[in-house]
């Protein structure tokens, strides 16, 4: 009897070490920002400096950052601007942040506005990024007209995987066109919003930079 009670105590303390030790997997988030390029739509990029300085402030160690510019016929990994991982140590962290915001604030001075508009291709690119960094909230901001102009010949009428990916659409300016007929500005928005949709992800648009505190959950 003695050595069944010693048994089950025996149990009971490997059982609530077991219990002590297991900790929640960090609920890590993982962001891709796409910036448009094409156009007269370079004058709105301190916009999204505003944006990126927002994110660097709300993302933690953990969470994952990429911003990448929509100027190319066929998106590719070099149109990726910057990418970091935060580092656990804040103070690593923190140095992280300080590089990226420097490489970004470079780069909207530099940026020399593209003739082509591969807005499918960057959020094609962004849900593969997303899903290698294993976050358990994925985000794709789109900082853009919303209109796509392609290399002739380019097809994209694809579906985009976007299973449980947050897709928000920011800074949706309108064309001159549409203020001649504003059905196309409404029609652009339904059907990348359908798109979205059909490939499984949330579709959200913010015109109102103020209120940036609805980017990103938590």
């Amino acid at each position: 009897m003695k050595y069944l009670i010693r048994t089950l105590i025996a149990i009971a303390v490997v059982s609530l070490s077991a219990c002590a030790n297991e900790q929640p997997a960090p609920k890590t988030k993982a962001v891709f920002m796409l910036l448009d390029t094409s156009g007269t739509y370079t004058q709105e990029l301190e916009k999204a400096q505003k944006i990126i300085n927002y994110l660097l402030a709300k993302l933690e160690s953990g969470d994952s950052l990429a911003i990448a510019r929509i100027d190319s016929g066929s998106f590719s990994e070099k149109d990726i601007v910057a990418k970091v991982t935060f580092d656990p140590r804040p103070s690593k962290s923190n140095e992280q942040k300080r590089a990226f915001k420097r490489n970004i604030d470079s780069f909207i001075k530099t940026v020399k506005s593209s003739p082509y508009t591969d807005i499918s291709g960057g959020i094609l690119q962004a849900s593969e990024y997303l899903n290698e960094t294993g976050a358990k909230e994925k985000y794709i901001l789109v900082f853009s007209d919303l209109k796509e102009d392609l290399v002739k010949g380019h097809i994209r009428n694809f579906s985009i995987p976007l299973a449980n990916v947050n897709v928000v659409a920011l800074n949706v300016t309108k064309l001159r066109s549409d203020n001649v007929d504003p059905r196309k500005y409404i029609g652009r928005l339904s059907d990348w919003s359908t798109k979205v949709v059909e490939g499984g992800g949330i579709w959200t648009v913010v015109n109102d930079l103020d209120r940036l505190e609805s980017l990103i959950k938590g």
